[in-house]
């Protein structure tokens, strides 16, 4: 006699049998296709890039045959994504997530473009290297000093525009 329990693999919850499946295969759902884990999968993976060029824009201000230009603005996008800080706090709703999502993001592509591969490569090989040996994350002094620096001036503008 088939034991029509529900909780056996192979049988539904009515207790008709159903294909015998190889439990190593997942289960396809009818309708939407599942793309949310993949979705996130693929945030995640963008994530650790992100994290690595800022990494490897850090290690590139250091290196000395970085041109001048993209090293005053490598200096100035890493001082601020390694920045205990935020310049728009998060909090703030659509603005405090922008410069997470846009500003920090394409300023890391366009001076990636600014360096020369040679320094590029050195660079993103020392970036793999403390990422690899987990030293933690970079802190930027630099950064929280800007930071601070650019709300004490918006606060005097502001101060200033109140009492006039």
């Amino acid at each position: 006699m088939m034991n029509r329990c529900f909780f056996q693999v192979g049988t539904h919850a009515y207790g008709d049998p159903g294909p015998v499946r190889d439990n190593r295969q997942p289960r396809r759902r009818i309708g939407r296709p599942r793309q949310s884990n993949n979705a996130m999968r693929r945030l995640a993976r963008w994530a650790l890039l992100l994290r690595r060029d800022v990494l490897t824009l850090w290690f590139a201000t250091r290196h000395p045959m970085t041109p001048w230009h993209a090293k005053a603005l490598a200096v100035l996008a890493t001082a601020y994504a390694l920045s205990p800080i935020d310049l728009i706090p998060d909090f703030i709703p659509v603005l405090g997530q922008l410069d997470d999502l846009i500003v920090i993001p394409a300023a890391v592509w366009v001076l990636l473009r600014l360096i020369p591969p040679s320094v590029l490569s050195e660079s993103r090989a020392a970036a793999e290297r403390w990422l690899g040996a987990e030293s933690g994350k970079p802190r930027s002094r630099l950064g929280l000093f800007l930071v601070i620096g650019a709300w004490a001036i918006a606060a005097a503008l502001a101060l200033r525009w109140a009492l006039a």
